[in-house]
């Protein structure tokens, strides 16, 4: 009877073991991701047009609303805050697709990179709703990956990637940005 209790002990102990080191190894594994392909796409161009002149207030799209601090010589702890166009083309003159509404700031000392947080708000016969995106514009990459990270309407608790590329500037008073939209969670 002793014989076989240790027997069942060990068969148990054993079975202890590989359960506890199997839940390990589950967890430690890498999730493989369901969203391989997204599930809506488009590519729009966002215009900013600075306010420099204060005779130029009917064409300006954003505003400084913060001076940038004497840490640097790239504008760091500017805030600008905007409400641009978004277009289905290169044009500032097309027709608008969306408007961004938000504000982006300047966080890094030793080169140009910015924080932006804004709403894609979309009012046209294609679409209707908003987009969060969010996150670091490293500007000296030629491609920087922001955050979708919500929406409403037609885009509702959207999830995705908004890729930039710097497609023109003109010096600080205007700046064009292609922005390729992924979305890989849609409702």
């Amino acid at each position: 009877m002793r014989d076989l209790a240790i027997k069942f002990s060990w068969i148990f102990i054993i079975l202890l073991i590989m359960l506890v080191s199997e839940s390990q190894s589950v967890t430690a594994t890498r999730k493989i991701s369901k969203y391989q392909n997204p599930c809506k796409q488009f590519v729009l161009y966002y215009h900013d047009n600075l306010l420099l002149d204060p005779d130029d207030v009917a064409n300006s799209t954003s505003a400084k609303v913060t001076s940038g601090t004497k840490l640097g010589n790239y504008e760091f702890g500017t805030v600008v805050v905007f409400n641009d166009p978004v277009t289905k083309d290169q044009s500032f003159h097309s027709p608008e697709a969306a408007t961004a509404q938000g504000f982006y700031f300047y966080n890094m000392k030793t080169d140009y990179s910015a924080w932006f947080a804004y709403t894609l708000v979309f009012n046209s016969s294609e679409y209707k709703g908003t987009l969060y995106i969010m996150g670091a514009d490293l500007m000296p990459e030629k491609t920087r990956d922001l955050s979708v990270v919500g929406g409403t309407g037609d885009f509702f608790m959207a999830r995705g990637i908004a890729t930039f590329t710097t497609d023109a500037v003109e010096g600080i008073k205007y700046f064009r940005l292609k922005t390729d939209i992924k979305l890989y969670e849609c409702y």
